[in-house]
């Protein structure tokens, strides 16, 4: 199976990667920056599951992909700020037979991907990663989790997505892969968790931990875990409640140091999702006549940082 990785940044590079390790046939889709410095010194996984370093991993550029002819599978691994690009970038590789698996947080890009390649191409995915993109092009994997989670949006048990497992399954070793026949559910499960968990954080600038300690923090966060899954209700996608239970649990734990990767894309003064993640929840939200609240003022300050951000890089 042609796997086509788009991005070798902390997640695809890392997904990709194992998936060459373990012999996979993968090309990244990379800018020529990135093209440059994996051309120089390889692509290199510092991680508690073992490092590895591909010493000449296979890449194209948006210039050369046509020529590069379809691919099998695209794997969709960018942040949604930067979807646009993606899209036109990948279009060439999308032929008649490609399955396209995002792993993008929130649902929004569903629709935009749909209307780019049409739905029949357009798996549904999602998946659960720490990890980071050293200065010198490395990636630095935090802890052992590397989940990836993928299926058919109907939940049917198709021939193309056995073949994703079987390929997902060979390199699963240093990842944890798994098919769903509720893959929707389960990115709205994902994406209640998340809108929390970053609306939270940063909201309050601290970790579930430092949260939990402050007078009020539980309450906090526990009503915007319950004002996220009113929504998901209300879209005809209620989380089941052991996966509420155990999301309550992480989101209010004493002495917790988890934190949303926004928060920490805000500390160092990067950009974030703030429109994916939380805009387009609360929309959803407003659509069915609930209350948001919470939401709105997490919006609120995540989009203060932009303008100060913009502002701030103005003067540069």
């Amino acid at each position: 199976m042609r796997t086509l990785v788009v991005g070798a940044g902390a997640t695809g590079g890392y997904y990709g990667a194992r998936l060459a390790e373990a012999g996979a046939d993968v090309t990244f889709l990379v800018r020529p920056a990135r093209a440059e410095t994996l051309a120089t010194a390889g692509l290199r996984v510092l991680s508690p599951l073992g490092d590895l370093h591909l010493p000449d991993p296979r890449t194209v550029t948006a210039a050369s992909l046509g020529s590069a002819g379809p691919f099998d599978l695209v794997l969709l691994s960018c942040k949604a700020y930067d979807l646009d690009a993606a899209l036109s970038d990948v279009a060439p590789a999308i032929g008649d037979g490609t399955a396209i698996l995002p792993v993008l947080n929130g649902m929004a890009h569903l629709a935009r991907l749909d209307r780019a390649f049409g739905a029949a191409k357009v798996l549904g995915g999602s998946c659960a990663i720490a990890a980071t993109l050293l200065p010198d092009g490395a990636i630095r994997q935090m802890t052992e989790l590397a989940s990836i989670t993928y299926g058919e949006r109907d939940g049917s048990t198709s021939a193309r997505i056995a073949a994703v497992d079987a390929l997902m399954r060979a390199g699963g070793p240093k990842f944890q892969p798994r098919l769903s026949e509720r893959i929707e559910l389960e990115m709205w499960e994902k994406w209640v968790f998340l809108a929390t968990l970053a609306g939270g954080t940063t909201l309050m600038r601290a970790s579930v931990g430092d949260i939990a300690a402050a007078p009020g923090g539980t309450a906090f966060m526990s009503a915007l875990h319950a004002e996220c899954t009113a929504i998901a209700a209300a879209a005809g996608f209620a989380p089941r409640e052991k996966v509420a239970a155990g999301a309550r649990g992480q989101l209010t734990a004493a002495g917790s140091a988890f934190t949303a990767s926004m928060l920490r894309d805000i500390e160092g003064k990067g950009r974030i999702e703030a429109d994916h993640v939380i805009s387009d929840l609360i929309a959803r939200g407003q659509a069915q006549g609930l209350p948001t609240p919470m939401l709105d003022l997490a919006y609120t300050g995540l989009k203060a940082y932009e303008a100060r951000r913009e502002r701030e890089t103005a003067k540069r």
